[in-house]
């Protein structure tokens, strides 16, 4: 099975990668951005029988920083995403 993992930080945590982006997007003359946050997507293929408990598990071990940062899971289904 094939599971999608989105980090992000937490709401009220600073994001100066974020803030460097939007920043320059309002340099590079694109007017309406008001936010930018800077997140990471983990793919990963597991054995289809992984327990939701494991991979939040693993998302609570290793995955994320708990102190400054959410997850969310997203089971994928078999379809072939396009490149």
């Amino acid at each position: 099975m094939k599971v999608r993992i989105l980090v992000r930080l937490k709401p009220g945590v600073l994001d100066p990668q974020g803030r460097a982006v939007h920043h320059s997007l309002e340099g590079l003359g694109f007017d309406g951005v008001e936010d930018v946050r800077i997140g990471r997507m983990i793919e990963m293929d597991v054995a289809d029988d992984t327990s939701d408990e494991a991979l939040n598990t693993m998302c609570e071990k290793l995955l994320a920083n708990m102190v400054i940062e959410d997850f969310a899971i997203e089971k994928l289904d078999g379809a072939k995403e396009p490149a």
